[in-house]
């Protein structure tokens, strides 16, 4: 996606958030600093985690509206039954590929190795994890294994672009074995509404559950394999941090933050 395009998108995702932050629960506060911050400050006592936030690679959807837009088709080519769950393009797979040379850093730093891989139950982050993380996932010889979950709540924003209409959870475990999908409770994709997009309160409210959810794991480092609009949902609707974390992520991204949690109650 070219520069225009993405500012322009972003534009459009943005506008419909109307700072849904402060119509949230209020008993945790969820603050993001660049991993390299020097402002973050931190006692023993503080609920701090690094998380690598990652977009997918490029799906087949991805490239459609790319071709869409490039030949100026006024049709949307995400509720074209082909890209039903949409998989990842060569392209896609070569983007989490070339971020090898990065998680092989994060693998020799104690500090900031995944404990823990979370992705979306879309085949698309499946597959972008399954590739970015393989030495993580016993993928080569002498790979570390660490726990690679799957999560329903790190979904992209859902509902009538059948791109985003989860597979049976049969069919995942099947393709993805090195996962666990046991938090998965339903076969078929019940949060999927073919007459309506979940609203953007809706996604935000999703994130903040699964937000509370990652505040109380015991894992310090964790990454998180996700969609486009979510990750602009949380940095620019659900969490408070400074401008330069809410642009739009680019496929095959991956940001490096620390979030700090402050129980309110």
């Amino acid at each position: 996606m070219n520069k225009a395009l993405s500012e322009k998108e972003t534009a459009e995702k943005i506008q419909g958030i109307v700072e849904p932050y402060p119509s949230l629960p209020e008993h945790l506060h969820i603050k993001a600093y660049s991993i390299d911050d020097p402002s973050i400050s931190t006692t023993a006592n503080t609920n701090v985690k690094t998380v690598h936030f990652i977009r997918h690679g490029q799906g087949f959807h991805n490239l459609m509206r790319d071709f869409f837009t490039a030949v100026k088709r006024q049709d949307n080519p995400y509720v074209m039954h082909e890209v039903v769950d949409a998989p990842l393009t060569q392209k896609g797979r070569d983007q989490a590929r070339a971020l090898h040379p990065r998680i092989r850093q994060l693998k020799d730093d104690g500090d900031n190795k995944p404990e823990l891989i979370i992705s979306s139950t879309l085949c698309r982050a499946l597959q972008t994890a399954s590739i970015a993380f393989e030495e993580f996932l016993g993928g080569k010889e002498g790979g570390l294994v660490v726990p690679f979950v799957a999560h329903e709540m790190v979904r992209e924003s859902s509902g009538v672009h059948v791109c985003d209409w989860r597979r049976p959870i049969s069919q995942q475990r099947q393709e993805f074995p090195l996962v666990e999908f046991g938090g998965v409770e339903l076969e078929e994709d019940t949060l999927f509404d073919h007459g309506r997009r979940e609203t953007k309160d809706e996604v935000g409210e999703r994130i903040y559950n699964f937000m509370t959810w990652l505040s109380n794991r015991e894992e310090k480092t964790l990454a998180v394999v996700s969609h486009s609009c979510w990750l602009l949902t949380v940095f620019n609707g659900v969490v408070e941090c400074d401008d330069s974390l809410k642009s739009w992520f680019g496929t095959g991204e991956m940001r490096s933050v620390k979030l700090v949690f402050t129980d309110t109650k």
